[in-house]
């Protein structure tokens, strides 16, 4: 791949009008131009890198305009309708891109849910960035992804109770296929663009909530973008991030050496399965149906 190149790609046999998402990101590169100063570039793809575009800028010319024309190039250039929604997992270029982006009348979700992007921006890194005649080695991102302390849990989000469960793969492929065919609270995951090699019987660690008012539940928590749980198994705690710079302590557990255990072992599993996890939130934890189910993965950050 030339690493001079920019990137402006549409498969032939996708749908170009059912291309509704789009992931973004607008940032630095560890690249120097003519000038020794930091190139930037705007790089953008849908959920199924079906669409792909990059552009790269001068440092000169970083600001909400730049990025609304380069956008709207996107389309154009493409043949593409403008998206409603772009996901984009820097808080620290909110403002510009939420300014561009409702100049264009588009959502801006701030979202870590950016699975794709983030994957290719770590293919970037090894075929294009480092391969760039002004790439400058073991030089740390500009903007950094926040991991703020963890705050409560807003009231309206608990649940009666919870417990750590576990799926085989075959189920978990079969409730993210669900959430296609019915209208259903959740999100997936693209496990075969993620290229996940597992056994259909790999057992899937996740959380189960249940809640009398599972419904209402399931559409609050639709409206976070929930990316990850983990567990903080020195306080005990259950952490919920969400958006691009949120965590929430879901939930906590009464400290003991085999809570504990239970609690390793679940950051095992999910270790074990490349990080992949969910949450289900159902009417009853003995019920078989969900009310919302999320496919979530543990991602580490960008390198650039």
């Amino acid at each position: 791949m030339d690493p001079l190149a920019e990137v402006c790609y549409l498969d032939p046999e996708a749908d170009a009008e059912g291309i509704r998402e789009w992931e973004l990101d607008f940032c630095s590169r560890p690249i120097l131009d003519a000038r020794g100063k930091k190139v930037w570039e705007l790089v953008v793809c849908d959920a199924t890198l079906s669409l792909q575009f990059t552009r790269f800028f001068p440092n000169t010319s970083i600001n909400s305009v730049t990025l609304r024309d380069a956008l709207a190039s996107v389309a154009t250039s493409l043949g593409v309708p403008l998206p409603d929604r772009a996901r984009f997992f820097r808080s620290q270029m909110q403002t510009i891109i939420s300014r561009a982006c409702n100049e264009l009348g588009v959502k801006a979700v701030p979202s870590r849910r950016c699975v794709s992007l983030l994957l290719w921006l770590e293919e970037r890194y090894e075929t294009v960035y480092s391969r760039h005649p002004g790439f400058q080695s073991g030089t740390k991102p500009l903007l950094t992804l926040d991991n703020p302390f963890p705050t409560s849990l807003p009231e309206n989000l608990f649940g009666d109770k919870w417990a750590f469960v576990q799926l085989p793969f075959s189920a978990v492929r079969e409730e993210v296929e669900s959430l296609e065919r019915r209208y259903a609270f959740g999100a997936g995951l693209d496990l075969d663009l993620l290229g996940f090699e597992l056994d259909e019987n790999t057992l899937i660690p996740g959380v189960a909530v249940e809640s009398s008012r599972a419904k209402p539940l399931a559409a609050w928590m639709n409206g976070l973008e929930i990316c990850s749980m983990e567990v903080d198994t020195g306080r005990a705690n259950l952490i919920l991030s969400a958006g691009v710079s949120t965590r929430y302590v879901y939930a906590g557990y009464q400290k003991s050496a085999a809570t504990t255990q239970e609690a390793e072992a679940w950051e095992a599993a999910k270790k074990a399965c490349g990080g992949l996890h969910f949450l289900a939130i159902q009417e009853n934890l003995n019920s078989d149906g969900c009310v919302g189910f999320w496919l979530l993965l543990d991602l580490p950050p960008p390198p650039v």
